[in-house]
């Protein structure tokens, strides 16, 4: 096996006229945290849900694990995914079930555990997200910061090997994204997770990142520690950076 957890090469995705991704190539090593910069539009979600063919690339490579995933059947697919985590922007609850109910969904669907494992994992979960007491709520009488949690749960309640993470502190008070940033670092280390993280929050990728890439106009423009990003003297970076600082202390 590889050294790296995925590998992708020349990946290319456009929407009719638009080009979106524009021969991407990367490497996330086991165990690595990656950040994924660039700003809106520049095909950063795109790339996520090409990797798990939530959305089909037009051309390329893509691995994880060794495992071509674009030449995988359905069948195939679905087991890829059972080791895959995915959390998305909104948390993406079902308002209609309770927490208890929203986490056992993934492991009843995928799985074939019996009702001690489940109740286990849920627990286990809830546990590490320090949110055991609102086992039996419902969404809505969750926070914001509550619900971010509760969905980072149910991402890792099937122990995946890769995290997908989709602006996970966005709409996020600075204190509560600080939390939320430390917590993903901390299960990450916690659960032995390989880890893609899209955002446009810099305090989040200082506490989570080994390394990061910047898209800009379908390329990946840079890449390398947080330090070395915020360091380098090209005028986007310290455009992109500056906006993002005060973006994210509310000013215009």
């Amino acid at each position: 096996m590889s050294d790296e957890m995925v590998k992708i090469r020349n990946l290319h995705k456009s929407f009719d006229d638009l080009v979106v991704l524009n021969g991407i190539s990367l490497n996330v090593e086991y165990g690595q945290n990656m950040i994924v910069f660039g700003r809106s539009g520049t095909g950063k979600s795109v790339l996520l849900k090409c990797l798990i063919r939530l959305i089909e690339p037009d051309a390329g490579e893509i691995f994880i694990r060794d495992k071509d995933v674009l030449s995988l059947n359905r069948e195939e697919l679905n087991d890829l995914r059972k080791d895959i985590g995915f959390l998305f922007q909104s948390s993406a609850l079902y308002d209609s079930m309770s927490v208890r109910e929203n986490l056992e969904f993934p492991l009843i669907r995928n799985f074939d555990f019996d009702k001690s494992e489940i109740d286990s994992r849920v627990h286990k979960v809830l546990e590490a997200v320090d949110l055991i007491e609102a086992i039996d709520k419902m969404p809505a009488e969750l926070s914001g910061g509550m619900r971010k949690r509760v969905g980072l749960a149910r991402s890792i309640i099937t122990e995946p090997k890769l995290m997908l993470y989709d602006e996970p502190t966005t709409g996020l008070d600075p204190i509560t994204s600080k939390e939320i940033s430390t917590l993903i670092l901390s299960l990450q280390k916690a659960f032995n997770m390989t880890s893609i993280v899209v955002t446009h929050d810099l305090l989040c990728a200082k506490i989570i990142a080994d390394c990061a890439i910047v898209l800009k106009d379908g390329h990946i423009i840079k890449e390398g520690t947080i330090k070395q990003l915020l360091a380098d003297e090209d005028p986007f970076l310290k455009d992109f950076f500056s906006d993002e600082v005060i973006n994210k202390n509310g000013r215009d």
